[in-house]
């Protein structure tokens, strides 16, 4: 009978996972890493010699524990004749451990039909758990928005959620009823919709130089539509990870398309891109950096295979081409249109009282992409 350690003896996790398990007696030692327990695949805690009091539960070997564990691959240690579930070999870097991330993953994995294969799931692991950390975000920061919609405590009502498509991205398939405006309900509607989890964009800005950096790279949507340009003007964008903050995927992703650092981030409208048939969830930002003449050049991670390249364009310039048509990616046509009225008010609140001097920059050649 396995003794819950570490993440798994959290209340949160033992409700999921073993709910009639019992309290045993703690175990001498120290947790080493684990902030990615439950949530990606070798994100485990190690046990090391140590004075602190390590809480242990008994439970069972149940169905939900026997699935979770053959999801990620979790095995038990054996310790002075004790067999401990929870523990793996994590790095000591790492972000504090979410024990409600990590109870809510679980929950979705349990959901999971179980003739699907655990090794099938095991690959997905880190876009189940930004799709599930997105969800959570939406419970937090939505409640407090004005009402929009039929006025009725109880106005959606999901029957089935099915996924028949589960890579990378997934789609799912929702068999709902919703409350008219009339007071009465639908019929069953059937809604696929296309499931990435949230995103950050952020469009870095120099206001002493007043000029802002954009990228172009290749674009699969584009593509399958034919278009005959599928290199779009962008600007810096990613998916949030698990473990964090649409700020911290914002400054990564920064550094990692462009190599540049930010000093701050200035929230724009967040938004759905395409409600009516996407999930995806969009963080908008505006960057104030440092845009130096030598800072555009090439960029991207080569273990995604990303060919960035990026350019330096004098913000008129960028509003023009917003208004000319010639941005034709929305986040990116939403922060220059914002930036362009916003701008002189950021500056004031920066501290830059003078007027911003354009630089010439590098504007790319029309029609070049």
């Amino acid at each position: 009978m396995p003794l819950l350690i570490g993440p798994l003896a959290h209340p949160l996790m033992r409700a999921r996972l073993a709910p009639d398990a019992v309290e045993a007696q703690p175990l001498q030692g120290t947790l080493r890493g684990g902030g990615f327990a439950g949530i990606t695949l070798n994100g485990w805690p190690r046990l090391e010699v140590g004075k602190d009091s390590l809480p242990l539960w008994k439970s069972p070997w149940t169905p939900e524990l026997r699935r979770y564990a053959q999801i990620f691959g979790l095995v038990p240690q054996f310790h002075h004749g004790l067999e401990l579930f929870g523990l793996g070999d994590a790095a000591d870097h790492g972000p504090e451990w979410q024990p409600r991330l990590a109870a809510a993953m679980a929950g979705w994995l349990l959901a999971l039909p179980p003739e699907r294969p655990a090794e099938a799931i095991r690959k997905r692991l880190p876009m189940i758990a930004a799709w599930v950390a997105s969800r959570l975000r939406a419970a937090d920061e939505t409640p407090p928005l004005p009402h929009v919609g039929p006025v009725a405590a109880d106005r959606v009502r999901i029957d089935s959620v099915d996924e028949p498509y589960a890579e990378y991205f997934s789609i799912e398939a929702i068999r709902l009823r919703q409350h008219r405006n009339d007071g009465d309900w639908t019929p069953p509607l059937l809604r696929a919709v296309f499931v990435s989890g949230d995103a950050t964009v952020v469009l870095p800005w120099d206001p002493v130089r007043d000029r802002v950096m954009l990228i172009d790279q290749l674009r699969a949507g584009p593509v399958a539509r034919g278009d005959a340009q599928p290199w779009l003007y962008e600007t810096v964008a990613g998916r949030v990870d698990a473990a964090e903050t649409p700020e911290q995927a914002a400054r990564r992703e920064a550094v990692e398309e462009t190599g540049i650092q930010m000093s701050r981030l200035i929230p724009a409208p967040h938004n759905y891109p395409s409600p009516g048939a996407m999930a995806e969830y969009l963080y908008l930002y505006v960057g104030i950096a440092d845009l130096p003449d030598d800072i555009a050049g090439l960029g991207g991670l080569a273990s995604e295979d990303e060919d960035i390249r990026s350019h330096l364009i004098p913000r008129a310039e960028l509003t023009r081409m917003a208004l000319a048509g010639e941005i034709r990616n929305g986040p990116l046509l939403n922060l220059a249109l914002w930036l362009e009225l916003r701008h002189d008010e950021i500056r004031r609140e920066l501290g830059l009282d003078e007027p911003a001097k354009a630089q010439p920059g590098l504007p790319p050649s029309r029609g070049s992409v």
